[in-house]
């Protein structure tokens, strides 16, 4: 039995912090990590951790300084936590699973499941099993093929990839699923980022960010809109500094106050340490929930009037001209604008906006930066294509110090859908992949990750294989999700430690053990490297420099290579064996078929890799007209019943994606609780509830429909009036799968219409 207990529910409050980092996080980015594993291997982790031949950190996808410009500790607070946590000593072994039943780990924590430890050897839950047994590698993947084979449609199959993934292996995962027959390739972007990429495709040509670091650093204003960076980046606060210092000015767009966005504190630099650090934000807008889009609808007709006051003087018209269509339909749309509509969305004052446009005429060269507080909102579709808009009215598209910035989580997201994990690749990769490798890939659609959880809730899909990450707790509608997994065949994941998803089973479930991003991978040819882009199209490689925490585990590539063997024998022939052996064969081919990669292995071997060229700063657009597209976006803000408030799900400071470090959120004074909701305390008021009262979130969605989460204690906290804020994935209930943001088919988990009741059953 493990001696790691799961943390009591004790909730304490002290106040929020107004400033981030500083010695604070240093000491319990060490306190943790030493929880975790020896001085030395801290010590190997961290010295290692996002320098030129070392580890590429898991923790985030913000870009690293040039090699030669980074520090000999280059990595955040959450970083160093999240390189140890993988590195941790403890394990996970078949004795463990002849102790706990499936059952019994499906009624522990996230917290302690995670703190169990690394996975050491193939698990198998076959059917009728109330316990996983031990299974050999060559068993797992012969029955994992089988029930592939086995299925009437390739299409009966789902393979999902979460953004942990190497380049490498997410090409050969997509390159198994097309030759199996089928685009089922949900990922995680389809929960978070999706929204973006939607927006940037149809505006921009591509959908990804079109910045640098040395562009957030030369800005004149910066933008953070929906995002939290001392949480979820902290390392970009550097690059914020870095603005400051450079005299650009910075405008945070929240719903909560963040702390990091007040004040930071380097703590590599000595005025971090015992100075009053960097205040980063110049003006805190503390807009209501989902009224982003309404706030740049205002700043664009500012603009526009500002233009018609002194024609020639405000807005790039040779860009417009030259670059751009459809700003004629978009200006006469701007005309709608309405203040009342703006106000009413955003909860600001018509002078806080104004002050905000006053910043952006004074600035030349503007970014604008952004999260999930945008994209996973029914409207963020719009809100996106809003912002697009807003920066190219001046020219602030495909020019040095501006640009569209979003900001990703993951490590590896965005490279995972550069190498083609996703269900609608366009016909030109396809065609790429047909010549490389001598098969025609299906061009049918597949399916994302909502699509695919309807698929297994129906029956049409049948197996599902997910590779890195913890899909049932990633996903909205909890209950629904964990229905539809049980209700497959077969359910394997590829992990490197225990979390809910292996609690959900199918009537036969695998769990496939794999090697992390800190353990040395060392195949028939010798050690090998690993390759991973991060959030501004940077492209380096990755080096474990750890033994593996068991002699049993295989690699990603490894696993998929030899599924792929044995599910497709040797129709195609592709060869799967050397892929194993040796990844720069797997660079090679990838040279070939993903555009910006030629001669990948000598440009990666490079200290600090290379960049993928984007055309939007060459000011080429590759839309249908070959210009950048202004478009035209109605009003529209969420409608909240009277007595209910809207909800948006985050993560606590101490957590990582779905992984909960411990039960504390440091920075909003949070500590020994998880079920809590931070409401304003007027809105407490008007509710009639004190401040620790224990509730039942209850969602309400248009078709009458009720979710509810149970049992959480209300904190009064400075969100803005009529909203709240909830951590998930407990929360992630209260989302059902049909609520959608349009077009890009992201899960709404930052507009979630709820009320608050007594609590039924009192904890």
């Amino acid at each position: 039995m493990s001696s790691i207990e799961d943390p009591s529910d004790d909730l304490s409050v002290t106040p929020p912090k107004t400033w981030a980092t500083g010695l604070p996080a240093v000491t319990h980015a060490l306190e943790y990590s030493l929880g975790q594993t020896s001085v030395r291997r801290t010590a190997l982790t961290l010295l290692n951790v996002n320098q030129a031949k070392g580890i590429d950190c898991p923790g985030c996808a913000w870009p690293e300084p040039a090699p030669g410009k980074r520090h000999m500790n280059e990595y955040c607070e959450n970083g160093a936590k999240h390189i140890n946590d993988e590195a941790t000593s403890r394990r996970v072994t078949r004795d463990f699973f002849r102790e706990h039943s499936i059952a019994e780990l499906g009624g522990m924590s996230d917290y302690w499941l995670n703190q169990q430890g690394r996975l050491t050897e193939p698990m198998v839950k076959r059917p009728g099993a109330t316990h996983y047994e031990p299974i050999g590698w060559d068993e797992a993947i012969g029955l994992l093929a089988r029930e592939l084979s086995g299925l009437d449609s390739p299409d009966e199959a789902l393979f999902y990839v979460s953004g942990r993934l190497n380049n490498e292996a997410a090409f050969l995962l997509q390159l198994f699923a097309r030759a199996f027959g089928t685009n089922n390739l949900p990922d995680c972007s389809n929960m978070c980022h999706e929204s973006s990429g939607s927006a940037l495709q149809e505006t921009l040509g591509i959908g990804k960010g079109s910045v640098s670091l040395d562009d957030i650093h030369d800005a004149n204003l910066v933008f953070v809109v929906g995002q939290n960076p001392g949480t979820n980046h902290p390392r970009m606060l550097s690059a914020l500094e870095e603005t400051k210092r450079n005299g650009g000015r910075v405008v945070a767009v929240n719903t909560l106050p963040e702390a990091g966005l007040m004040r930071f504190k380097h703590p590599q630099r000595v005025r971090g340490v015992i100075g009053r650090g960097t205040p980063i934000a110049d003006q805190f807008l503390h807009i209501r929930a989902g009224g982003d889009l309404a706030l740049f609808q205002a700043l664009n007709r500012l603009l526009l009037d500002a233009e018609e006051a002194a024609p020639g003087t405000v807005l790039d018209h040779s860009f417009i001209r030259s670059s751009t269509t459809g700003f004629e339909d978009f200006a006469a749309q701007a005309e709608k604008t309405s203040w009342d509509d703006v106000l009413a969305a955003t909860g600001l004052s018509r002078e806080e906006i104004e002050r905000v446009h006053a910043s952006v005429l004074r600035s030349k060269k503007i970014i604008v930066c952004w999260a999930m507080g945008l994209t996973q909102h029914k409207h963020g579709v719009p809100t996106i294509r809003e912002i697009v808009n807003f920066l190219m009215l001046r020219g602030n598209i495909g020019r040095p110090g501006a640009g569209v910035c979003p900001v990703r989580g993951h490590s590896n997201v965005q490279g995972d859908r550069t190498m083609g994990v996703w269900e609608r690749m366009p016909q030109g990769f396809l065609d790429a992949l047909e010549r490389e490798f001598g098969f025609t890939p299906p061009t049918r659609h597949g399916l994302d990750s909502v699509n695919g959880i309807r698929a297994m809730r129906d029956g049409s899909a049948k197996v599902f294989v997910g590779v890195a990450g913890n899909f049932v707790r990633a996903t909205p509608d909890s209950a629904v999700t964990e229905a539809a997994m049980r209700g497959c065949r077969l359910t394997a994941h590829v992990s490197t430690k225990l979390n809910r998803s292996h609690t959900v089973c199918g009537d036969t479930a695998l769990i496939l053990p794999t090697l992390g991003r800190s353990d040395r991978d060392v195949q028939a040819t010798g050690e090998q490297f690993i390759t991973v882009e991060d959030s501004m199209s940077e492209v380096h490689a990755s080096r474990g420099k750890l033994p593996p925490a068991s002699p049993h585990l295989l690699s990603e590539v490894a696993i998929v290579s030899r599924l792929a063997r044995r599910t497709l024998g040797d129709e195609p022939s592709i060869p799967w064996e050397d892929f194993e052996a040796d990844y720069g064969t797997i660079r090679d081919r990838i040279s070939r078929v993903v555009p910006g990669f030629e001669d990948f292995n000598s440009r990666v071997a490079r200290p600090g890799g290379f960049k993928l060229p984007n055309p939007v700063n060459e000011r080429v657009f590759r839309t249908p007209s070959g210009k950048a597209v202004f478009t035209c976006n109605e009003f529209t803000m969420p409608h909240v019943p009277e007595g209910h408030l809207l909800l948006q799900t985050l993560r606590s400071h101490d957590q990582w994606n779905t992984v909960p470090y411990a039960p504390n959120d440091r920075y909003r004074g949070i500590h020994n609780a998880r079920r809590v909701v931070l409401v304003n305390p007027g809105d407490l008021e008007a509710l009639g509830i004190a401040d620790r009262d224990e509730v039942d979130l209850v969602s309400v969605w248009h078709d009458g429909t009720e979710r509810r989460a149970e049992n959480f204690r209300v904190v009064g906290y400075p969100t803005s009036p009529g909203s709240a804020a909830s951590y998930y994935p407990e929360t992630n209930v209260l989302v059902p799968l049909d609520s959608v943001a349009d077009i890009s088919n992201c899960p709404t988990s930052k507009g979630v219409v709820v009320r608050l009741e007594a609590a039924r059953t009192p904890a």
